[in-house]
């Protein structure tokens, strides 16, 4: 029984060997024939990757700027203007200088000054002479140095009214004059309280670069803060601002650089002698032009003098009612600290020249006002 059961078993476990020999013969035929057909794929695959690698290249060759460097080689061509404005990120810059043809990208621009953030932040605002197709380096080099910038200040000279301001203002710039007018009543406007909504005398006389869409009202509050700022460094309390502008202004329309103080103890001196020779009355010239808004002409007649007006000094005691003229720094200077003297009287004897004689009595003034009497016989046609 038992060599019966022996001999099956052994006849079974020979068929059972000789399946599993067949099987891992299959199997190993079936693996090497998968293995062929995944390397195969695989290659396919890359021929497939390669072609569009290549195919892409071809397109991005017919897209403008889609191949290629992403910087110009330089040195550059030409010239073109470039305006930085405040607040300008690189990246605006950049595309800025895109835009003029200055750069080829604006990637090749934020990079380098990305790799240099405090150059970066010490570009300036501004109108820029740039060459056309820039290497990038070059453009940012050369937005760093100040040679560069296209000087476009608008100078307001001492002694000017707003309206002559104004006309410059609005050359120099494209603003309308009667922007200017407007923003006179424009909230936003920054006037201190001791003008009395007046601007006159608050616009500081100097050379102004204002960004392109700079508004009128931008413009103004920042010649009132320049007048501030000159108020407040020659030491003048604030609630004696708007007079000394008065007499600064009135320094500014009578005198030159020599004699501001001197002009500005004979104000002072005036207006203290109410009993004297003068009354307290300043009687300037420069007043009475300011009234009649005409310049070119030395002194004035018994007819503009006759003027009703407060402004009229020659009839009014005391201070006019405002600044007659936007005056500078030292003007403002002088009517804050007179030179010391007892002068109640002077005379420009010699408009061309500017000279000017002081006197403390009136004889003495009258004599020297024959000099300027003479002069005005010798130039008629400037009298």
């Amino acid at each position: 029984m038992s060599d019966l059961h022996e001999d099956i078993f052994d006849e079974e476990s020979a068929d059972a060997r000789h399946s599993r020999r067949h099987r891992r013969a299959s199997e190993a035929r079936s693996s090497r024939r998968g293995g062929a057909g995944c390397l195969a794929m695989i290659l396919a695959a890359a021929v497939v990757l390669v072609a569009i690698f290549f195919a892409f290249g071809s397109l991005r060759s017919l897209v403008p700027g889609g191949s290629g460097p992403k910087d110009f080689e330089g040195p550059g061509r030409g010239s073109v203007e470039v305006d930085i404005t405040s607040g300008m990120a690189g990246s605006a810059i950049g595309e800025t200088l895109v835009e003029a043809g200055v750069v080829k990208s604006t990637s090749s621009f934020t990079e380098v000054a990305m790799a240099q953030p405090d150059k970066a932040a010490s570009i300036q605002p501004g109108t820029y002479e740039m060459l056309k197709e820039m290497p990038a380096a070059d453009a940012f080099e050369r937005l760093l140095d100040p040679a560069n910038r296209v000087a476009k200040g608008i100078t307001i000279p001492e002694g000017l009214w707003r309206s002559e301001i104004y006309a410059k203002l609005s050359k120099g710039t494209g603003t309308p004059v009667s922007e200017y007018e407007k923003a006179e009543k424009s909230p936003k406007l920054k006037l201190p309280e001791e003008a009395g909504g007046d601007v006159e005398g608050w616009l500081f006389p100097s050379t102004y670069e204002f960004e392109k869409g700079t508004t009128a009202v931008a413009q103004l509050n920042t010649m009132i803060a320049m007048t501030s700022d000159h108020l407040t460094e020659a030491g003048v309390a604030k609630d004696k601002w708007e007079r000394t502008l008065i007499v600064a202004s009135i320094v500014e329309g009578e005198s030159g650089a020599a004699d501001r103080g001197k002009v500005a103890r004979v104000i002072e001196n005036r207006l203290k002698d109410v009993n004297g020779p003068t009354v307290g009355m300043l009687n300037m010239d420069s007043t009475v032009h300011y009234i009649f808004q005409g310049r070119g002409k030395a002194g004035t007649t018994d007819e503009m003098r006759a003027s009703d007006s407060p402004y009229n000094t020659y009839k009014q005691v005391g201070l006019p009612p405002g600044p007659i003229n936007n005056p500078g720094g030292e003007a403002i200077k002088a009517a804050g600290n007179p030179d010391p003297g007892n002068w109640l009287f002077f005379v420009t004897v010699n408009p061309d020249t500017g000279e000017t004689k002081f006197a403390s009595t009136q004889r003495e003034h009258d004599n020297n006002a024959k000099e300027f009497d003479q002069w005005c016989a010798d130039n008629q046609d400037r009298c």
